[in-house]
């Protein structure tokens, strides 16, 4: 596919897409959406990429839906995605819960790390959320959007909000639209680190993927990701346990750990 609303690097074992329209603040279109879908269906497709980190060319994240897009739903009268019927289908199969925008992100091998380096609304910041893992600049300007616009929570911002932050925080953010930055609510449960500047806020995403991609296991890592949302979607502990049990056993029957066993009484790092 040629790229004109995204972009994408590998090095090492971890890969950084940016988004890239720079010109309109990075604003989402059906052309970025279906290129992000399939930047990262080709990264899961390629084994030596360990972990993701998405961002934004600056100055912004991503300000949400492209103004233009926002006119022409509402002259039409409804919502048009603008997507083709042979998109790519990144993650999808893992559990049919997570075949829907932006659920995929949970199915997805490898860890995807969003480093908010500027401004982020809207549908912005929903690839955020459903980030495993998110770092901010401190002075970047979040905001969900959609009340202002009339609009009710978008991209299931209701189900992974509270999740994250809990009712009433999520309600405060959901309700009113309101503007807050990684500064504001560092200790929310939003931001896994709150950075200065938009370059540092990057390679601390950068830094903390590259650990990812080296210092763990990676059959462990994918493992443990797929455990913590089944887990989050499920209600019975006894069949987290007994799943917990089941896959434990499994991993002691591999190469992995038996690595990890041997750099701990050898007292020096793993070789994942």
């Amino acid at each position: 596919m040629e790229l004109t609303a995204t972009r994408f690097e590998i090095e090492g074992r971890v890969a950084t897409i940016w988004l890239h329209r720079p010109h309109r603040h990075n604003a989402w279109t059906g052309r970025m959406h279906s290129e992000y879908r399939w930047i990262l269906d080709e990264l899961d497709h390629t084994p030596e990429v360990r972990a993701v980190v998405v961002t934004g060319t600056p100055p912004a994240f991503c300000v949400g839906g492209d103004s233009a897009a926002l006119a022409g739903h509402a002259e039409r009268g409804g919502y048009d995605p603008g997507l083709s019927a042979d998109i790519a289908r990144p993650g999808y199969g893992v559990r049919p819960e997570f075949d829907a925008d932006f659920a995929f992100q949970y199915a997805m091998r490898f860890p995807i790390i969003a480093a908010v380096n500027g401004a982020c609304a809207g549908v912005g910041l929903a690839v955020a959320l459903f980030a495993d893992l998110r770092f901010g600049a401190a002075d970047a300007k979040c905001t969900t959007a959609a009340p202002k616009l009339g609009l009710p929570a978008e991209y299931a911002m209701s189900w992974v909000l509270p999740r994250l932050i809990g009712i009433t925080r999520a309600a405060d953010l959901l309700l009113s639209g309101r503007v807050f930055t990684p500064a504001a609510t560092a200790e929310w449960g939003i931001w896994n680190g709150v950075a200065g500047s938009a370059d540092e806020t990057l390679l601390a995403a950068q830094q903390y993927a590259r650990r990812l991609a080296t210092e763990v296991g990676q059959h462990a890592l994918q493992t443990t990701k797929h455990q913590i949302y089944t887990d989050v979607l499920r209600s019975d502990v006894g069949a987290a346990i007994m799943d917990s049990q089941r896959l434990l056993g499994e991993a002691m029957t591999t190469a992995e750990y038996r690595e990890g066993v041997a750099a701990l009484r050898e007292r020096r790092p793993p070789q994942h």
